[in-house]
């Protein structure tokens, strides 16, 4: 990718776009007050750039090595934060006549990116930190204030606990052999363990795969198999599930919760333990979170996010004399959303770790339990999703003054509509309510609202935000990838230090998702407008959002047809109030079949998560298709909108 962000200069008033390399920084010693932090080492030859995400330097290999300054031309067009767009100056040449210029201007409009940027102005991110050294860079600071308070025993960790736990927990990991490169899975509910086993592992070079604990052992299995785990830390709920797995590949399982037979319990292993001395050696971009996501089609795919990918989507949002996120250390933020979704891991534990904030962990939603949190720890900061603000703005449980304290949430994963955020609004007057977009594939974090930053700005309603600093959008033709300008919708491409190295062993997967230029295609349809704010209002990849989490029509598909009496199914999205998205599939019978659609919704739910099961069935005699086989999901959906039948013979049992 061509990201334009320091140390690289730019300039926007030629034909080009100026990146200027530099040597690396020095390295200095980790230094803390409390307790002994020595950093990895990172090697200091010239940047790496991964292949999947950066644009090919055209420098010599020797030049890279002589530590001298490169530069970059990429063609491009900037869109000033808040300013229309400025187009690349043609040529110098001769003056030709007004149609003349006016026919090269406009080969210039067509040729020319449109990319916008955030208003806010790009800041120093210190890409040669490993994540877990840059979140607690500033240790010394806060290390006997609250960091992780678990809120349902209501133990209380201070920043300088666990930093020293997370060392045990890394000590822990390689007393079990994991190392360097190596692959631990995360399959917990929220809990302070939880982020002492993410962070112990970066300190060995491990990447983490988080999961889900409710995930059925068949979705956990395969998982775990893609992924190369080495060792699986998991909870009481989800024991049994592993046990398969486990035995099978010779992993071992760590249990967080207590003592199970045929497993090893996390506590021990920590106390047994010298807590680690020194972090394993890694490079920015050696892969630290191996989150599963299904992109915009197919089946789940493991996103190869590096050390450099979260540090910088996380100092893209709190870091900076104005940052876009302002948290300070008098906040305390509600982990309320799970952990293993990225959302959560970026946006409230990592970014409340790199902000000095006290985190109140939940261990799962409950809106009795939640008011009663924020009361006991006066919580100010609450990322939300859609589904816990519609909860709480319809509770009747909820008064005026419950939520008092809250002067911030924030709501990611799904859209919300200006109904719904009227009627939350009611019920916590004192807070800003504002909304942010991503996907995991980008870092997570592409856009946020900038009336959280520290100066904030105006924002509109329905408005996702504004791009993230030190990144580039574009809105590009879905059909002919023309760029496109203000006020015209079409695909929201993110360009950024911040996006996914690629997808797990799956080099055509990530080629069809990040393209040569370094643009990572997200498959959703949006515009900016006049004022650089987003605004989604479709979307092109296939995935099914519920209440957030992401349900892949091909995975419930391949599933389905397993089944004897199931000729050929497909499955789509159908709009619900509560859930945002349910999957309901159309299904054509064996011939002679009178499988019912009780049935079949029984026999998906044995094998998958609640939020994957079928809602509504349809029995077809045909599931429209392309020449090449591909269904033709828009057409599903389209007739759904209408209430008109696939075929004649469509009904539902509902």
């Amino acid at each position: 990718m061509s990201p334009t962000r320091s140390p690289w200069t730019e300039d926007y008033h030629g034909h080009t776009l100026e990146l200027v390399t530099r040597s690396p920084p020095t390295l200095r010693p980790h230094q803390s007050s409390s307790v002994t932090c020595p950093p990895p080492t990172f090697s200091t030859s010239p940047r790496r750039y991964n292949n999947l995400a950066s644009p090919k330097f055209r420098h010599s290999a020797a030049q890279a090595s002589s530590g001298a300054e490169q530069s970059l031309e990429i063609p491009t067009t900037i869109c000033p934060p808040a300013h229309a767009e400025s187009i690349a100056s043609p040529a110098a040449r001769p003056m030709g006549s007004v149609a003349e210029d006016s026919a090269a201007a406009a080969a210039a409009v067509a040729a020319a990116s449109v990319v916008f940027r955030s208003k806010l102005p790009d800041i120093e991110i210190p890409r040669h930190l490993s994540l877990q050294v840059y979140c607690f860079e500033r240790l010394p600071s806060v290390c006997s204030r609250p960091c992780l308070i678990d809120g349902q025993t209501g133990a209380v960790h201070t920043y300088a606990d666990v930093e020293r736990l997370s060392r045990s927990a890394a000590a822990a990991l390689r007393g079990l052999g994991v190392g360097k490169g190596d692959v631990v899975m995360n399959l917990l509910r929220n809990c302070p363990e939880f982020a002492f086993v993410f962070l112990g592992a970066a300190r060995l070079g491990a990447a983490t795969t988080t999961a889900n604990p409710f995930y059925t052992p068949h979705e956990i299995h395969r998982q775990a198999a893609a992924a190369g785990a080495k060792v699986i830390v998991t909870e009481a709920c989800a024991v049994e599930k592993v046990r398969g797995f486990a035995a099978e590949r010779g992993v071992p399982v760590v249990a967080v919760d207590g003592a199970f037979e045929g497993c090893l319990e996390l506590r021990a292993l920590m106390d047994a333990a010298e807590p680690l001395d020194a972090d394993e050696e890694v490079d920015p971009d050696d892969v630290v979170a191996l989150p599963y996501s299904s992109g915009t089609t197919g089946m789940p795919k493991g996103v190869m996010l590096t050390h450099r990918s979260l540090v910088t989507s996380v100092a893209q949002q709190v870091d900076g004399e104005n940052p876009n996120l302002y948290f300070s250390k008098d906040d305390v933020l509600l982990c309320v959303l799970p952990l293993f979704h990225i959302y959560s891991l970026n946006s409230v534990l990592l970014a409340g770790l790199r902000a000095g904030c006290a985190i109140v962990i939940m261990r799962k939603f409950e809106i009795g339990a939640l008011v009663e949190l924020v009361r006991a720890h006066g919580v100010t900061v609450a990322p939300f999703v859609p589904p816990i603000v519609m909860e709480i703005a319809k509770s009747p449980r909820v008064g005026a003054h419950d939520l008092a304290s809250i002067r911030m949430v924030m709501s990611g994963a799904a859209p919300m509509g200006k109904d719904l955020q009227d009627a939350f609004m009611a019920k916590i007057p004192n807070a800003m309510l504002g909304q942010g977009y991503g996907m995991t594939e980008a870092g997570p974090v592409l856009a946020m609202c900038l009336a959280f930053a520290k100066e904030p700005f105006e924002v509109k309603s329905g408005s996702c935000g504004t791009v993230v600093r030190n990144a580039e959008l574009k809105i590009v033709d879905p059909d002919t990838s023309a760029s496109l300008g203000r006020n015209q919708p079409g695909e929201i491409c993110i360009r950024g230090e911040q996006i996914m190295k690629g997808y797990l062993n799956d080099p055509e997967a990530t080629k069809n998702t990040i393209d040569k230029d370094g643009w990572l295609h997200t498959g959703d349809i949006g515009y900016v407008d006049d004022d650089d704010e987003i605004f989604i209002v479709d979307r092109l990849k296939e995935i099914i959002k519920y209440k957030g989490f992401q349900v892949p029509p091909a995975e419930l598909e391949a599933l389905l047809i397993t089944h004897p009496e199931i000729k050929d199914a497909a499955v789509v999205s159908m709009k619900d109030e509560l859930a945002g998205e349910v999957p309901v599939a159309f299904i054509i019978r064996s011939e002679g079949s009178e499988i019912s659609e009780n049935e079949i919704k029984q026999f998906v739910a044995k094998e998958v998560v609640f939020y994957k099961r079928i809602n509504r069935v349809f029995f077809t005699d045909s599931i429209p298709k392309n020449p090449s086989g591909k269904i033709l999901r828009k057409d599903l959906r389209a007739r759904l909108a209408v209430g008109i039948p696939i075929s004649d013979n469509t009904q539902s049992e509902s």
